[in-house]
C-alpha cells in the first residue's frame, strides 16, 4: 500500500517571471520617471551636445586644482607672453599662467549658471503657483510686480544693483541675477497652472478634502516638470551671460578668478593690441560654450513636455 505525499508541487522557471514583475514595478515612481526623463533627455541629439559640453565643464571646475598646471594667482611668468610649450595659453599683463586661470574660472562661471538659475527658477515656481491657482487681490498684484519686471531692461538693472551694492562677492551677483531673471518664468508658469486648476483631478482632489499646500505641489506642480526645468535652463542661460557682463564691467569682485575677471583684465591691459588675442577668444569661447550647452539641453527638456519634438 503506498501512501500519498502532499507537498508543494515543482517550481518551473515560468513561475518565477511574476516575481519579477513584482520587483520591477516596486522601484519608487520618483525613480521610473527620472529614467524616463534621463533617457528621452539623451534621445534627443541636441541635448545630448548639450549634456556631454555640461558634464566636460563641470568636471574641469571640479578637478581644477589637479588638472591646472600653476596657481591662478601666481605672478612668477614673464608678462604678455605669448603660448608655448610652459603657458599653453600665454600669460596676462601680471604674469599669470591663462590656461590655469581657465580651469579655474569654470567655478565661479558654473557656480553663478546653477546657483542664479536655481534661485530664479524658486521664485518663478512660488509666483507662478500662488497666480495661476488662487486668482483674486494677490493674483492682481503679484501679476503687476511680474509685468513691470518684464518691461524693465534686465542688464541696465543689474548694472545699477551691482553698482550701488556695497558687496562686491560672488554671491551679490548670484542675487542681482536672479532678481532679474524670474519673471519670464513666472509668466509661463502661471499661464500653465491656471489652466490646470479647472482639471478635473484638481476638483477631485479639492472635494476630498486635500489642503492647499498638497493640491499646489502634489498636483499641479508635477504636471510642469518640463516648464520648470525650461525656466531653470533659461535663467542659468541668462545668468552666465550676465555674470560675465557684470565682471567685464568691472563690477564684481576682481580678486575672483573667473572667466569674466579674465576678460575684464584682458580689456585693462589692451590684450588685443599686445597680441593676445587668446585672453579674449578663450574665455569668450568657453562662456559661449556653457550658455549654448544650457540652451541645447533645453531642446531635450521640450520633448518631455511634447512628445511631437522627440526624436525616433
Amino acid at each position: 500500500m503506498t501512501i500519498a505525499t502532499t507537498g508543494p508541487p515543482p517550481l518551473n522557471p515560468g513561475d518565477l517571471a511574476p516575481t519579477k514583475v513584482a520587483k520591477a514595478s516596486s522601484l519608487p515612481v520618483s525613480l521610473l520617471f527620472v529614467g524616463r526623463a534621463l533617457r528621452t533627455l539623451w534621445s534627443n541629439r541636441k541635448a545630448r551636445i548639450g549634456l556631454v559640453i555640461l558634464a566636460v565643464v563641470i568636471l574641469i571646475a571640479v578637478f581644477a586644482p589637479v588638472l591646472a598646471p600653476y596657481s591662478p594667482t601666481s605672478t612668477n611668468f614673464q608678462p604678455y607672453q605669448s603660448p608655448d610649450a610652459t603657458n599653453w595659453f600665454g600669460t596676462t599683463g601680471n604674469g599669470q599662467d591663462v590656461f590655469s586661470q581657465m580651469l579655474y574660472g569654470a567655478r565661479i562661471s558654473l557656480f553663478v549658471g546653477l546657483a542664479a538659475g536655481t534661485l530664479a527658477t524658486l521664485v518663478a515656481v512660488t509666483i507662478g503657483l500662488v497666480t495661476g491657482y488662487r486668482p483674486g487681490v494677490i493674483d492682481e498684484v503679484l501679476s503687476f510686480v511680474t509685468n513691470l519686471a518684464l518691461v524693465i531692461p534686465g542688464l541696465p538693472l543689474m548694472i545699477i544693483l551691482a553698482a550701488y551694492l556695497s558687496s562686491r562677492s560672488v554671491w551679490t551677483i548670484v542675487l542681482v541675477v536672479s532678481f532679474t531673471s524670474w519673471a519670464t518664468g513666472a509668466r509661463v508658469i502661471r499661464s500653465q497652472a491656471s489652466t490646470l486648476r479647472d482639471r478635473e483631478f484638481i476638483t477631485s482632489a479639492v472635494f476630498s478634502g486635500e489642503r492647499l499646500f498638497r493640491v499646489v505641489f502634489r498636483e499641479i506642480l508635477p504636471n510642469m516638470t518640463s516648464l520648470v526645468a525650461a525656466s531653470f535652463f533659461s535663467a542659468a542661460t541668462a545668468a552666465v551671460m550676465a555674470e560675465a557682463s557684470l565682471e567685464f564691467l568691472g563690477l564684481g569682485n576682481p580678486n575672483t578668478v573667473s572667466w569674466g575677471t579674465i576678460l575684464y583684465f584682458a580689456q585693462q591691459q589692451n590684450a588685443l593690441l599686445t597680441g593676445q588675442w587668446v585672453l579674449v577668444f578663450a574665455p569668450g569661447l568657453a562662456i559661449a560654450l556653457l550658455a549654448v550647452s544650457f540652451t541645447l539641453i533645453n531642446f531635450g527638456v521640450d520633448a518631455l513636455s511634447n512628445p511631437r519634438l522627440r526624436e525616433k
